[in-house]
């Protein structure tokens, strides 16, 4: 452990300048810290190398990040590398209102089945990421990204290391999980110019059905760096299968047998085909009990990804600097069900496709059908920034333009009977029956920014700047599917063009540095969120919604969605040194956001056009309302000598909505009804009843987002073992949009002991780690996913108790 470890796992502190430089480059500059910068007048906490690979080597740059103040993420795999049943909130905000940035590069807004990125996990190997950056509330003006409404997360890749090395790690443990990882380093070739090229193999049975996630990965980064210039190239492959486990469906009051039946997993059958043939009846019929929480064949993700960038940071004097950096993202990805046919309204649909004829037959006569979304991303773009050094004044001048080319189609393929080997989660089908419906989306984004750091002071500074957001989005459906097969549509799904432009996004900022170990911070900042230019179903796309007519309404009387983010902070460190508290460092931020023009898809069924339900459903886009958020982050480490630190970390956070919305208008109604009971709509014919229509949502939490969290980490150092325990505290979150349901607070417990090889075997860096999952096998509901205003929603369990034996080798 590092002896200069700062807030966090180890143990908080002022970024300094080596530090603050780091928060612009890629370097391994902050190895073993986690530090609150103090060079911004916003809450950005960074967590670097060493620390993301103690939490578990291999872990998502996303599940990293679940130790720092504020953050909750959470999946159903050790690693987090599942997208399926991710759920990330900072301060409030999901994942899909948050910024994500590699190297600058913009990655999308990571919602499942993506139009415009990719997961960092997928975009650099996780034993190469430098460090993590996370911005709760106020992304920096340069990150490049149309859904940062509620804070940015930037995630940077390892530079080469300055000496020739190979290393080599291998990873086993719990359920037949192997993670192979290779990685050559160049070292220096002459003048400045080294790369690195490695490659990671993973594979891991699911704890709770036989399905193997997993897939290949290579990284290639090559860095030039001289006194007139640093130029770097980077090259990343992803391919990647993730059979994905089902989410039970809960039922707060069941009205029947079949919600009342709430099993703990829902494993798929396969690789059991005879099993899978004998669970339904010979029409096909899932078992009556088990119709909502039925059992698929199987479900996957797969995904292929080449992301590319060239970067030129040309010293054009020893004041100013000027960096232009162009990036390619292709993108091949499924999402693939294999269900029952007689589920929701599949029946319906299928009648639709093949009128008159027998739908067992027609569909392999297995009883399973085969549901695909098939994507594709061609993003292109190109990132610059201006920087002047004027004395007093630091000022930065960038634009960012991306031009996407994104699709996505759903298409249904038979499963036939007679060929059980053709069909696997491994394997991408063939030879659909029809294809349901597909979308094109052509979208342009130019984002423009100016900031000064205004240095008053020695121990004060102001920061102010402004943003531009403008997107260009153009959508067609050169498939079209037959009128009725989707509830809720009686039309064709709409086509259009959407032009939204914001030229005025300010921020204004300050840090005082009152004492030499404390220093104030203030700032505010105007965040924006466009719309999801998806046309396969998006919360915020109003390309998914069901009718022209839908589409040319959120055209014309909509807005994306903005927030007014306040934030205010104070900043600690202490040092004392031959006591037995031989140090401090501590962080406290309060912030408050006014989130306005919350867009909702309102849907007359169940579902979406995205999968929601099996058979899908068609929504309509609104602007519902506004959310007001307070909370507050605190954290502290105590240092006692070289040998033991604690982290801890506190976070409340309210944010709730303002007002009750209507499902006949659309619109907020300024009413806080304070029942969780929405009233119905009076059918044709049937007199009107008091507040039909209104979902009382007024005042309510929004749901799945935790009041409160709390993460520790105990470190014990003797080298050359060490040893770490880590907490996390999930508080009870609501369920639904009316909090008339929710799922209780879980603490889980995971453990590493760890000891350094090098003296022993010969090898600088060499070492073997232990690291324990789920240490007290805690059960519970792991992630909720609110779907309904009321009643109903979904869930993921608590994996049990799992292990993972590392040993690391460097040459």
């Amino acid at each position: 452990m590092s002896a200069t470890s700062v807030l966090g796992l180890s143990a908080p502190a002022f970024a300094q300048d080596t530090a603050e430089r780091a928060d612009a480059a890629t370097g391994d500059d902050v190895a073993g810290q986690i530090i609150v910068t103090g060079n911004r007048s916003r809450s950005t906490t960074t967590i670097a190398a060493d620390e993301i690979q103690k939490i578990l080597p291999g872990i998502s740059p996303l599940k990293a990040i679940q130790t720092l103040p504020g953050v909750a993420y959470i999946t159903a795999d050790p690693w987090g590398n599942n997208e399926q049943n991710a759920s990330l909130f900072i301060h409030g905000f999901s994942a899909g209102q948050l910024g994500y940035t590699l190297d600058g590069v913009p990655l999308g807004d990571q919602n499942y089945g993506n139009y415009n990125g990719l997961s960092p996990s997928r975009a650099v190997i996780s034993e190469n990421v430098g460090r993590v950056s996370v911005s709760t509330g106020a992304g920096e003006l340069r990150v490049a990204s149309t859904s940062n409404l509620g804070g940015a997360v930037e995630t940077f890749s390892s530079d080469p290391r300055p000496k020739l090395g190979l290393e080599v790690n291998q990873t086993l443990g719990s359920y037949d999980a192997s993670r192979t990882f290779v990685r050559f380093d160049s070292g220096d070739m002459g003048k400045g110019t080294s790369f690195y090229l490695s490659a990671v193999r993973q594979k891991a049975r699911a704890w709770d059905f036989n399905g193997k996630q997993g897939g290949w990965q290579g990284n290639f980064k090559l860095v030039h760096d001289d006194s007139a210039r640093r130029l770097t190239a980077y090259i990343a492959y992803s391919d990647k299968t993730e059979p994905n486990e089902d989410a039970t469906t809960i039922y707060a009051r069941p009205a029947n047998a079949a919600q009342a039946y709430q099993p703990y997993t829902r494993p798929f059958l396969y690789p059991d085909f005879a099993k899978a043939l004998s669970y339904l009846s010979a029409t096909g019929a899932v078992p009556a009990v088990e119709s909502v929480n039925y059992r698929n064949y199987y479900s996957d993700a797969q995904r292929t990804d080449w992301l590319v960038y060239l970067k030129d940071e040309e010293r054009l004097t020893d004041k100013v600097t000027l960096s232009v950096q162009g990036y390619y993202h292709h993108n091949d990805g499924v999402g693939v069900v294999a269900g029952p046919i007689t589920v929701a309204s599949l029946p319906k649909l299928f009648g639709l496709y093949f009128p008159g004829r027998n739908l067992k037959l027609s569909t392999g006569n297995s009883g399973y059908a085969v549901r695909t979304t098939e994507y594709r991303i061609d993003r292109k773009g190109v990132l610059s920034e201006l920087n002047i050094d004027a004395g007093n004044h630091q000022i930065a001048a960038g634009a960012w333009y991306e031009n996407n080319s994104s699709s996505a189609y759903r298409r249904w393929y038979a499963l036939d009977v007679n060929f059980p080997e053709r069909y696997s989660p491994y394997i991408r089908p063939k030879g659909p029956l029809f294809t349901q419906y597909g979308s094109e989306m052509r979208t342009e984004v130019l984002q423009l920014h100016l900031q000064d750091t205004w240095t008053l002071t020695p121990r004060f500074t102001i920061e102010a700047g402004v943003k531009t957001s403008l997107q260009d989005a153009d959508g067609f459906f050169t498939v079209q599917p037959i009128v009725g097969s989707l509830d809720g549509s009686s039309s064709a799904l709409p086509n259009g063009r959407i032009k939204t432009e914001n030229w005025f996004l300010p921020t204004l900022g300050g840090k005082w540095r009152f004492t030499d170990n404390e220093e104030l911070y203030a700032n505010v900042q105007k965040n924006l969120r466009q719309y999801q230019a998806y046309g396969a179903g998006g919360g915020a796309a109003p390309w998914s919604v069901g009718s022209q007519a839908s589409f040319d309404f959120i055209k014309e009387n909509g807005h994306p969605e903005t927030s007014w983010t306040y934030e205010v902070g104070l900043r600690s460190r202490h040092s004392f040194p031959g006591s037995f508290l031989s140090g401090f460092e501590a962080q406290l931020n309060a912030y408050h956001v006014d989130f306005s023009d919350r867009l909702l898809a309102i849907s007359p069924t169940v579902g979406g056009i995205g999968g929601g339900s099996i058979s899908g459903g068609t929504p309509s886009l609104f602007n519902v309302g506004n959310v007001k958020t307070n909370g507050v982050d605190a954290a502290i480490t105590l240092r006692f000598g070289s040998h033991f630190s604690l982290y801890n970390a506190l976070s409340y956070n309210s944010s709730k909505y303002d007002s009750d919305y209507s499902v006949i208008t659309g619109a907020a109604t300024g009413t806080r009804l304070g029942t969780f009971t929405v009233v119905p709509t009076p059918a044709a014919g049937q007199a009107a009843l008091p507040n039909a229509g209104i979902v009382p949502t007024g005042g309510k939490q929004v749901p799945g987002s935790p009041q409160w969290l709390n993460k520790t980490v105990a470190t014990l150092d003797f080298q050359p073992v060490q040893l770490q325990l880590f907490g996390d505290f999930v508080g009870k979150r609501f369920a639904t949009y009316t909090n008339d349901a929710s799922v209780p607070s879980f603490f889980l417990l995971s453990g590493r002991a760890a000891i350094e090889l090098g003296d022993m075997i010969g090898l600088a860096g060499a070492e073997l780690s232990l690291n324990v999952t789920n240490i007290t096998e805690k059960k519970g509901w792991l992630s909720v996913q609110p779907n309904a205003p009321t009643n109903t929603y979904n869930v993921y369990p608590i994996p049990p108790r799992q292990w993972f034996g590392t040993l690391k080798l460097r040459y």
